[in-house]
């Protein structure tokens, strides 16, 4: 069981305007803005739930999963996952998540892509038998096949995110984080994404958190959504509570910002 309860993040970022002067001044009188990123965050996930974490750019989405990973701490608040504090207990945490950022990698850029599965192997100390049965159950799966023998920089993005998710789930998570892991996906990588994804909860139970951009994703995974906005839960439900009609998903979901005021 996941549990967020009051949690708030901030950041403080430099900012200056452009040119050698200012970036001159700077170096004395540095000019900084405090970001909330997340302001009273309060929710919980059940065990084996599918959840569809949406929101703006700039919501808070990700600060949540990188909270809930154990890469950030929180200001204040309490976060457990599994009866642990991520950001406390991180490497018994780590063993039982796994994490997928659509936009960064956990592979090795210039090595084989299997190589980077036998470093995740000895990283997560992944017993010879479990690492051997899970590798061909996801090679298998996701059509990994020859990919395991290219260099990551040498896959397409379709190819590599395939990998990423793999390589996220070798040794065999209870809790699989996945921000934006179809971005600039075709549509059959997305298909295949999709059915893997359902497969892997169908099958382990996995618990899963979506954040994404695409609302097909969502209606395809989720059966819950928690929208956050300007660092605020804003809604926590289903689909079904807030289609009107026959819009479509997008439809849906823009017109669900914009009554929030939260649209970009």
């Amino acid at each position: 069981m996941i549990t967020m309860e009051h949690v708030c993040k901030s950041y403080r970022i430099a900012k200056r305007n452009a040119g050698f002067k200012e970036a001159c001044r700077s170096l004395f009188r540095r000019e900084t803005e405090e970001i909330q990123a997340l302001k009273d965050v309060s929710f919980t996930i059940r065990d084996g739930e599918m959840v569809g974490y949406i929101g703006p750019n700039g919501a808070g989405k990700s600060s949540t999963i990188k909270i809930l990973s154990g890469i950030l701490t929180p200001d204040s608040g309490t976060v457990l996952v599994d009866g642990r504090v991520p950001h406390r207990d991180r490497i018994a945490h780590v063993k039982e998540i796994g994490v997928v950022f659509g936009q960064r990698s956990q592979l090795w850029w210039d090595v084989p892509v299997i190589d980077s599965f036998e470093l995740l192997k000895d990283i997560y100390t992944i017993p010879d038998n479990i690492y051997k049965k899970n590798l061909e159950e996801l090679s298998g799966l996701l059509n990994l096949g020859e990919l395991l023998r290219s260099p990551t920089r040498q896959l397409s993005l379709g190819q590599r995110m395939r990998c990423e998710i793999a390589a996220s789930l070798l040794h065999s998570p209870r809790i699989l984080f996945l921000d934006e892991p179809t971005i600039g996906l075709d549509a059959v990588s997305k298909l295949a994404v999709r059915e893997f994804i359902r497969r892997q909860n169908h099958l382990h139970g996995t618990t899963v958190i979506l954040t994404t951009h695409d609302m097909q994703d969502i209606e395809a995974l989720a059966s819950r959504i928690i929208l956050i906005g300007k660092g605020h839960i804003l809604m926590d439900g289903t689909l079904e509570d807030i289609r009107r009609g026959g819009e479509n998903i997008d439809e849906t979901i823009a017109e669900l910002y914009r009554s929030y005021d939260i649209a970009n």
